[in-house]
């Protein structure tokens, strides 16, 4: 069975939208379970129903602590094999969950598998750019400038949490991030090189539009895995001069902009 995990707070709006993703999914051996991180909009209510109507779909409100602590909530209370993530104002497309047990029961070395996506930005659908385009493989140092996995297409054993851990609940941002440094530092991961979810950006409420000091938090990830015993040397180079660069990149525009705060932050972390 595939446990699907929907964080959401606030996001009434789309948040039906991905539930019936799920529900069209061709692949039908799912559970799905959606963390209400303490939403004050009207999710609650509007969502009662459908808790009377679909049986295989579990819902828990939680105080306000952030996604990564819905997510791992989600984790540990889920109960299959493998599970998926699904963020509430994106949607899946009906053979994604399909493809990617193809995927694993064919390569069964393979524990991550993600594929690709189309993007809608404001309404509209846009081109990615060559940075943002994803692989499989080896692909620790595609990883490193940002993040190469987008959680909606994420699919894993659930065994790859025990060995590499779970979300960082004290990162605001960047969470997926640092989760998919700590994989790909280990692991070949598996990709479908067609779109497998649509992306929707461009609204108000995204982690990204919040938080303008993401390479800080990227490089505070760099910092913790350069400890890890299991990192190989070669890695350990590509992160260590990945490291240097943020570092004097971060240090000189917190000068440049007479940030005093970042400063202090970078001192203490570096």
């Amino acid at each position: 069975m595939i446990s699907i995990i929907i964080p959401t707070y606030n996001r009434s709006a789309y948040l039906f939208r991905a539930i019936e993703s799920v529900q069209y999914q061709t692949y039908k051996d799912w559970e799905l379970i959606i963390v209400d991180d303490g939403s004050t909009d009207n999710t609650q209510k509007e969502i009662t129903y459908l808790l009377k109507e679909e049986k295989k779909i579990k819902y828990i409100k939680t105080p306000n602590r952030g996604v990564s602590a819905a997510r791992n909530l989600g984790i540990h209370l889920s109960s299959g094999d493998y599970l998926a993530f699904l963020d509430s104002d994106d949607e899946w497309l009906p053979e994604k969950l399909e493809l990617q047990m193809e995927f694993v029961n064919t390569n069964p070395e393979i524990e991550l598998v993600h594929g690709d996506e189309i993007w809608i930005r404001n309404g509209k659908r846009v081109n990615q750019k060559n940075i943002h385009k994803k692989f499989g493989g080896n692909i620790f140092s595609q990883s490193l400038d940002l993040c190469a996995i987008s959680p909606s297409t994420a699919f894993l054993k659930r065994s790859l949490f025990k060995r590499v851990g779970f979300f960082r609940e004290d990162f605001p941002v960047c969470e997926d991030y640092d989760l998919w440094l700590r994989v790909t530092s280990r692991n070949e991961v598996g990709f479908i090189a067609r779109p497998l979810i649509v992306k929707y950006g461009g609204h108000e409420g995204q982690l990204s539009n919040k938080y303008f000091g993401m390479d800080y938090w990227r490089l505070k990830s760099m910092l913790s895995l350069i400890k890890s015993v299991h990192l190989k040397p070669t890695y350990r180079n590509l992160l260590q001069k990945k490291i240097n660069e943020k570092t004097i990149i971060l240090v000189a525009g917190a000068k440049k902009h007479k940030n005093v705060d970042l400063l202090n932050k970078l001192e203490t972390l570096c």
